[in-house]
């Protein structure tokens, strides 16, 4: 569960054969910052045309691999010579107390419990891989459980001339001086019980950090003042919502998309997805999924002048959504191979995504229906990359399919690294950067010293 800006323009952002007929994404990139925030500058897994490797290994092709303390599932984001990712170090419980934490919760439902946890901020260097910073933001003493295949650091940091945003859900949220390594201002003011830990990463509009609150016990967006750290509006959900509070608690991210020529922060939650004003938080329209969604990872993208958004677990069903004025209606939708957890792409007139046990579907993006659909084989958690005209997704068992988009499926290669990967790749300048849950590298066919 992953797995993020305008600061005063709106170019339109057309890499690698996007096409955004009917919207204008919301994406301003700081001075600087290559990759700044999850799935890339348009947030929606495109960079740059590249070229990018498409062979490595171990032994091959890796330019340097850097181990990282503890354990978090936060993607990287590059400014510069730094890269940036966050993550949790754990001291286990005592056994009364895990027995304690743990009661009351479904029987046999898988979880990690953590006595103590410490959040921190890494930054490495992108030339060379050392370790330049390691900030510690919060202590946090007996913190909710989480699940499994969470962590406690899952939610990707995002960087803003020159301030490096880290949120933790019901952890903290933090800012960070890029240029000193100091910490600028740290908030606990958001408070909910996630279930299974934190997942929505953070998006940044202007002067406000935006972050989705869908707990089981409350639901609402909040927006901080970045300059302070202050609350600067929340806004309660007001879709009606199930009676089981197990089914109201969501994991997405938001996407700001310029809609009608205004700015509008796309916001799916448990059974609705929402549209705000985000200097304001003002609902301007919301619309029912129609089916049983919670627990919902995948971030929104646009195309086409539609949104494409996934419902979540139990019924996943993607949803392709057009807007006009105040009023949403879904345009199609399909229930096959829809992933619960990595967020779809679109390339062109394609839509890709990947299903949480491996398969890879192609759709097309204006009307729906299926293009292909074949079998990668593993388990997915990250989402899938457009970069240098090759399509990138990343396994669980560390192995990363690399694809030509198109409407004939074409496997150009399948890659290995040791550890798992749950993070999503960054593709800057000729490079790629993957986070295992044990090490950053830089995949690099050139010599030492190039990019």
């Amino acid at each position: 569960m992953t797995d993020h800006h305008v600061p005063g323009f709106l170019p339109r952002v057309a890499s690698f054969g996007a096409v955004a007929t009917g919207f204008v994404m919301a994406v301003g990139i700081a001075a600087g910052a290559e990759w700044p925030q999850w799935r890339g500058p348009d947030g929606q897994g495109h960079g740059s045309a590249g070229p990018f490797p498409v062979a490595w290994s171990e032994q091959d092709n890796v330019a340097w691999k850097t181990p990282l303390p503890g354990r978090g599932w936060s993607s990287p984001v590059i400014a510069g010579d730094q890269i940036w990712l966050t993550t949790a170090i754990e001291v286990e419980p005592s056994a009364e107390a895990r027995a304690r934490r743990l009661a009351g919760r479904t029987a046999g439902e898988p979880v990690n419990v953590a006595g103590t946890v410490r959040l921190h901020a890494l930054c490495v260097d992108r030339a060379t891989g050392r370790l330049l910073h390691d900030v510690e933001l919060f202590a946090v003493e007996d913190p909710q459980p989480i699940h499994t295949l969470n962590s406690y650091a899952s939610p990707s940091p995002v960087l803003d001339a020159g301030r490096l945003y880290c949120h933790f859900g019901d952890f903290g949220t933090a800012c960070i001086d890029t240029a000193t390594a100091i910490v600028v201002w740290t908030s606990r003011a958001i408070r909910l019980d996630h279930e299974n830990g934190p997942g929505s990463t953070p998006v940044l509009w202007h002067d406000r950090l935006i972050v989705h609150c869908d707990g089981k016990d409350r639901q609402e967006v909040v927006a901080f003042d970045t300059r302070s750290g202050d609350v600067a509006w929340r806004t309660p959900r007001s879709g009606t919502l199930r009676d089981d509070p197990q089914l109201r608690k969501a994991y997405g991210t938001p996407l700001v998309a310029e809609l009608d020529g205004r700015d509008v922060l796309v916001s799916p939650g448990a059974d609705w997805l929402y549209g705000y004003d985000p200097a304001t938080g003002r609902e301007l329209w919301k619309l029912g999924y129609g089916v049983l969604g919670f627990s919902t990872v995948p971030r929104p993208v646009t195309a086409h002048g539609l949104i494409y958004m996934i419902t979540g677990y139990m019924q996943a069903e993607l949803l392709a959504v057009k807007v006009v004025g105040t009023t949403p209606e879904v345009v199609w939708r399909v229930k096959k191979g829809v992933p619960t957890i990595p967020s779809p792409l679109v390339v062109g007139n394609e839509l890709y995504m990947v299903g949480d046990k491996g398969i890879a579907t192609c759709l097309d993006a204006r009307t729906g229906d299926v293009v292909w659909s074949e079998r990668l084989g593993g388990n997915f958690c990250s989402s899938p990359l457009a970069a240098g005209g090759h399509i990138y997704v990343s396994n669980q068992e560390g192995a990363t399919s690399v694809i030509v988009p198109g409407r004939t499926f074409a496997l150009e290669a399948t890659n290995t690294l040791d550890g798992r990967i749950f993070a999503t790749p960054a593709a800057v300048d000729g490079a790629l950067y993957i986070r295992t849950d044990a090490a950053l590298q830089r995949i690099d066919t050139r010599p030492p010293g190039g990019g």
